[in-house]
């Protein structure tokens, strides 16, 4: 298989996951709507998965209720008699109201549909984490395992002072525990930070400006990663699913150790993309060790510069002692709140980034993506527990969105509705119309914005088409 061809292969696979995650999620949401408006005995005239303006791909009527499946992914709804929402039927909103009608129920009922959604968003977000942790458990590398520390390749990092081979041992005083936090604390924040890291036995600070993450946004076109565990240059696999790697056809093999590219001395993985980064579409000679024997391998880079060569499985650094796993195990009924805490780690976690799009000094807003950068989070092949794991997230994600006081989002019908509630008085169903209309308005804006990103934008990645 061309290298063309295994790159289009895995685009397919993380569009399928993309589209299965959003529809079960889309799907679980609008249900969330439709049950408590039904519940409250409202008409649900349509559910949809998907927008179908013009046309439908599939649908069928059952009862009062037409479901279906629109042509535009760009979400679901479902459509309740006598409410101003995505359909903008503002026809039917000037006949008299209806007993079956959303804006004849009660304030407090219309409240419960509106939040419908997104309950049912978060008990979904609590229900995969837990079955995550009941099925795989939850895995941590502690961060004081890494024998060999950080490695790092991106030049960003090294640009702020890191160096491969550093043991980030807190930020801001504090401790971290786990590895897998690193990343993350040092990206995100609206202040400047301060890493503690141990370097050759000796104890440094490294100072990280706010602007830091907007440094790493533009420049992300020269992005290969943020930071990993340090790890000794012997090749993994090179045959994935019957499919050769690139290096794999110039003669490497599983289990070579690297020691030189263009007599560039190599211990650790991280240092082979930078002893070949100016070697697009030329010969690199990488010396191996092979068992007793040293092998020199011609190979000539693709047009990114890159020669696809596989680590090792985490399992098998475990063993070799170069970091350890900790695997912490639940029972199913242990699962359930510990499914909780995780969902509240990640709304916490999504929320920081979230505010820092409101700080321009930080350059978040530069990095604000859509379907494309979404993908960005899911593997390469089909992994059921990283799938989980970022459809959990989303859920959460899509939850907060949903609550945000925009008209056309649930938020901001909660807003009307709290604000009737407490005032009494219920707003003009001509400045609902309106006000329906500058929110789709926005966020069309806003998905174009972030979808343009994607694609035109900062958030444009390297390429990975070499023809």
């Amino acid at each position: 298989m061309t290298l063309l061809a295994i790159h289009w292969s895995v685009v397919g696979v993380k569009v399928g996951q993309l589209i299965l995650a959003l529809s079960i999620l889309v799907i679980l949401h609008e249900f969330g709507h439709y049950i408590t408006a039904r519940w409250f005995k409202c008409r649900v005239e349509k559910f949809y998965l998907f927008f179908d303006p013009w046309f439908s791909l599939v649908k069928k009527k059952v009862g009062d209720t037409e479901y279906g499946i629109g042509w535009l992914p760009l979400g679901g709804y479902v459509k309740i008699s006598g409410m101003i929402d995505e359909s903008m039927d503002t026809e039917a909103m000037k006949l008299p109201p209806k007993p079956y009608e959303f804006r004849s129920k009660p304030a407090w009922q219309r409240l419960i549909i509106m939040l419908g959604g997104v309950i049912m968003n978060v008990l979904l977000a609590f229900f995969i984490y837990a079955m995550i942790l009941w099925v795989w458990g939850d895995k941590k590398i502690p961060n004081d395992s890494l024998k060999y520390g950080i490695g790092i390749v991106n030049k960003q990092f090294k640009d702020a002072g890191f160096l491969s081979g550093d043991k980030i041992e807190a930020i801001d005083g504090k401790p971290i525990i786990n590895f897998d936090d690193i990343t993350e604390k040092i990206l995100i924040g609206t202040e400047d930070r301060v890493v503690d890291v141990e370097r050759d036995g000796k104890k440094i600070q490294i100072p990280i400006k706010k602007d830091f993450l907007n440094k790493i946004i533009e420049n992300r076109k020269a992005v290969r990663g943020f930071i990993s565990p340090r790890v000794p240059s012997q090749v993994g696999k090179l045959i994935v699913d019957n499919d050769t790697l690139r290096s794999y056809n110039y003669g490497m093999r599983e289990g070579d150790i690297i020691i030189a590219a263009d007599d560039k001395p190599i211990a650790f993985f991280d240092e082979i993309a930078p002893a070949i980064e100016d070697k697009k579409d030329k010969n690199v000679v990488f010396k191996v060790v092979r068992g007793k024997d040293t092998v020199l391998i011609n190979e000539i880079l693709d047009c990114n510069g890159k020669a696809e060569i596989s680590m090792l499985e985490p399992d098998q650094y475990t063993k070799m002692h170069i970091y350890k796993i900790d695997t912490t195990k639940y029972t199913f009924f242990e699962a359930f709140p510990a499914g909780v805490n995780k969902a509240v780690k990640s709304l916490t976690s999504y929320v920081d980034q979230f505010k820092m799009i409101f700080k321009p000094e930080t350059g978040a807003y530069k990095g604000l993506g859509g379907f494309k950068g979404m993908t960005n989070g899911l593997a390469d092949k089909w992994d059921w527990e990283q799938f989980w794991m970022f459809t959990a997230f989303l859920s959460m994600a899509l939850a907060f969105m949903n609550l945000l006081p925009i008209p056309a989002l649930d938020g901001g019908h909660v807003v009307f509705t709290l604000y009737e509630m407490i005032t009494g008085r219920k707003p003009n169903e001509k400045f609902l119309e309106y006000a329906q209309i500058v929110g789709i308005v926005l966020l069309l804006g806003l998905m174009l914005y972030a979808n343009g990103n994607d694609w035109f934008g900062y958030g444009k990645s390297v390429s990975t088409d070499c023809k």
